[in-house]
């Protein structure tokens, strides 16, 4: 496994040089891009700009992990109430896609919409079913993989729901992107972790305390990252690990150093 880091928790304004000298020396071999709706890595960046910018993390030994979309001005949401909205979201979805080719990325972060007071549970469910399985075969031909996080949007509330969800699904280009952080609040992450192995994508870390509601650092909270790692190594996972902790919580090179930790459960 490496030790990763998501560039969601680094300034967005910072250039890849600037993310590869800083990151490499607090530690890291991985990352998570960030695809903005401006900066250097958009959906407007020529595909050729894309691939000399994954050459430098290759040349600098950076393993580029996946992709985060952070779009909010796009914003494509699949669950959306309105038919028209939902083609266009998959559209973007389509042109995310190309883009995380382009880079030579494997994976790239979903999070397909959500359950509102105007979308209703089950109406989400079909809505994203059925955008994710259109969407499966256009992945399998970029090569790249649909990983869905559960990022607290009322929406894939239990592993047993989850695995339904990527079943009905069916394509093999679309599964789970597991975050022990956003699942402690409710359950047991190792638990989502079991029940979703055969979905398994990616992994972000997080921890989260239950005592009092906190984000907290690495190794301070609830998340049981023993049984974590042991299943880890029984699926055979052997991928990046990638923090999603704030600097605001620990360092750069303190998360580094706490994922090593973990690494050695």
């Amino acid at each position: 496994m490496q030790v990763g880091l998501s560039c969601l928790v680094i300034p967005g304004d910072w250039k890849l040089t600037d993310i590869l000298s800083k990151t490499k020396a607090a530690g890291y071999e991985a990352l998570e891009l960030v695809l903005r709706d401006e900066g250097e890595i958009t959906l407007s960046t020529p595909d050729a700009t894309l691939g000399s910018l994954a050459a430098q993390a290759k040349d600098a030994g950076m393993y580029l992990a996946s992709v985060c979309p952070s779009l909010p001005v796009s914003a494509p949401n699949l669950t959306h109430a309105d038919p028209a909205y939902r083609a266009k979201s998959i559209d973007t979805w389509k042109a995310i896609i190309d883009k995380v080719a382009a880079m030579g990325i494997g994976t790239v972060l979903v999070v397909p919409g959500g359950v509102t007071e105007e979308v209703a549970y089950d109406e989400a469910y079909d809505r994203a079913r059925d955008g994710l399985a259109a969407l499966g075969p256009y992945a399998d031909a970029a090569n790249v993989n649909l990983a869905i996080e559960y990022v607290w949007n009322k929406f894939l509330l239990s592993p047993l729901e989850f695995a339904r969800f990527c079943d009905e699904v069916g394509s093999k280009r679309v599964g789970f992107y597991f975050d022990p952080g956003n699942m402690a609040i409710f359950g047991y992450p190792e638990q989502w972790l079991r029940i979703n192995a055969r979905h398994l994508m990616k992994v972000h870390m997080k921890d989260f305390k239950r005592d009092g509601w906190e984000w907290v650092p690495l190794l301070g909270g609830s998340v049981d990252f023993p049984a974590i790692m042991a299943l880890l190594r029984e699926i055979g996972y052997d991928d990046a690990l990638l923090s999603e902790i704030d600097t605001g919580l620990a360092s750069l090179e303190d998360s580094a150093a706490t994922i090593r930790k973990i690494m050695a459960m």
